[in-house]
């Protein structure tokens, strides 16, 4: 992923602080020899505090030989995306019909070592974690393992803890462009009205702003 300086986070805090409302993304693992890679789209609970992500998947995935062959993994979120007509990039002093259209995102790629995990209490700890971080108004029975009602449904699963060992991240938001041209990206965004072009106006300002 390309990051150019006007792209990158300002800090680590704001990639953290949007991926802690963004959970669930597409985790990359190795193929075999010769094939494709696998690309598991997935929830995930990070956890900033100890560095790792925390998921879980069936047991039958065919992409455990790979992932254990070569733990080296990538999870990727992407959000917050819209289209940006030409028009609204011109520049003020040439046709707006020569204004480039791009895309506007904000993504976030970890880098991780996959630590499988089989032991039967282990796993219900970190499926707690998980449930935690989407359900923390509570509602589900915890998981113990060996008891009703979720302990025997356990072998079914193996969790995944992702050790973080680097962070790409970038929020593309017209931050090259002049004041004059964002300007005019956030009053088309607000005109437009589309399901993104709220949050990615909220970027363009936000960052514009800190």
């Amino acid at each position: 992923m390309l990051i150019h300086p006007w792209d990158a986070p300002h800090d680590d805090t704001e990639w953290q602080h949007w991926l802690a409302a963004h959970d669930f993304g597409q985790l990359a693992v190795n193929g075999p020899p010769g094939e494709p890679p696998f690309v598991q789209p997935l929830h995930f609970a990070y956890d900033p505090e100890h560095g790792e992500a925390i998921t879980h998947l069936a047991r039958p995935n065919p992409l455990w030989p790979s992932l254990q062959a070569n733990p080296q993994v990538v999870l990727s979120v992407v959000d917050d995306y819209v289209y940006v007509p030409g028009p609204w990039q011109a520049e003020p002093d040439g046709p707006a019909e020569h204004g480039v259209p791009t895309s506007f995102y904000a993504a976030v790629q970890l880098r991780c070592t996959a630590h499988l995990v089989d032991d039967p209490t282990e796993k219900a700890a970190l499926l707690n974690r998980q449930v935690g971080h989407f359900q923390p108004e509570g509602g589900s029975s915890s998981v113990t393992a060996g008891e009703a009602p979720y302990g025997r449904l356990l072998s079914g699963i193996r969790v995944l803890r992702l050790e973080v060992t680097g962070v790409r991240a970038k929020f593309k938001y017209a931050g090259k462009r002049s004041t004059e041209v964002q300007d005019r990206i956030a009053a088309g965004l607000a005109g437009r009205g589309g399901p993104r072009d709220g949050v990615a106006r909220e970027h363009l300002l936000r960052r514009r702003d800190a």
